[in-house]
């Protein structure tokens, strides 16, 4: 794991961009795995500024995003397609048919859709750079506590903790999901790279169980520990509960050295 931390959630979004941008600009057909929720958003408002500026472009950009809500209309605002269209793709130029949702509509198997997503992932070959954040009780997806560390895209059902985190976002007359498809914990562990962005104090407990706890279902996030390309991007409130930031910044220092000579990806 590479841990960076940074003064605020500002300069997190600035960096996590900087990502995007070289994987889009040095690679002919980028896949990328989106997220959703408060954190990236500030990330896709920095890619939006980089399109409007034609320093990137998206026409070439396959997108697989990590989750989608269970028995809900793409249409519907609370669905994450319509997260995806208001804060990135109605923004820049991307091919609408290349980006995909685990999606499970009502009469459809969740099992076969699972499948089905699995199948898209492979037939892209594979997901080059996976965003993801970290839900304050260490989910990554929707892979709450106690998912299987080899599980692949399926259905799961919500922890009233996420319920609870997820309800600032519903309407009191709004029907709120209790379950979703995600990808699963593997299926994250198959990107080239991933790129984790927290931020927040209420997150700080969550990423210390992920950076210095044991790899344990009851943090699914710490599987990343296993992965050899795991970037995590952190603001001083969310790395509050780590120590040795002395030893993560020089790390980091030294790995700015070698981005410079290779850039950030060493094998495109």
């Amino acid at each position: 794991m590479q841990i960076i931390i940074y003064d605020n959630a500002q300069q997190v979004a600035h960096n996590a961009a900087l990502w995007v941008k070289e994987l889009i600009n040095k690679k002919p057909d980028p896949v990328l795995g989106l997220a959703t929720g408060s954190t990236p958003i500030s990330l896709y408002k920095q890619l939006v500024e980089q399109h409007k500026t034609n320093q990137i472009s998206f026409k070439n950009v396959t997108t697989f995003n990590l989750d989608e809500y269970h028995h809900i209309a793409p249409e519907n605002p609370q669905s994450y397609r319509s997260f995806m269209a208001e804060n990135l793709f109605n923004h820049v130029d991307i091919d609408l048919k290349n980006t995909y949702l685990p999606t499970c509509a009502t009469g459809q198997n969740p099992r076969e859709q699972g499948l089905a997503y699995e199948d898209k992932i492979k037939k892209q070959g594979g997901v080059d750079l996976q965003i993801l954040g970290i839900g304050a009780n260490g989910h990554i997806g929707f892979n709450e506590p106690t998912s299987s560390l080899s599980s692949r895209t399926r259905i799961k059902t919500l922890t009233q903790q996420t319920i609870t985190d997820n309800s600032r976002l519903f309407r009191p007359d709004e029907e709120q999901p209790t379950m979703a498809m995600t990808m699963g914990i593997a299926t994250i562990m198959d990107a080239r790279y991933v790129l984790l962005m927290a931020t927040g104090a209420n997150k700080a407990n969550a990423v210390k169980d992920m950076i210095t706890g044991g790899v344990s279902v009851m943090c699914p996030a710490s599987a990343l520990q296993m992965h050899e390309n795991a970037i995590v991007l952190l603001d001083k409130a969310a790395a509050s509960e780590l120590s040795d930031h002395s030893y993560y910044q020089w790390a980091n220092n030294e790995n700015s050295k070698l981005i410079e000579d290779y850039g950030y990806f060493h094998n495109y």
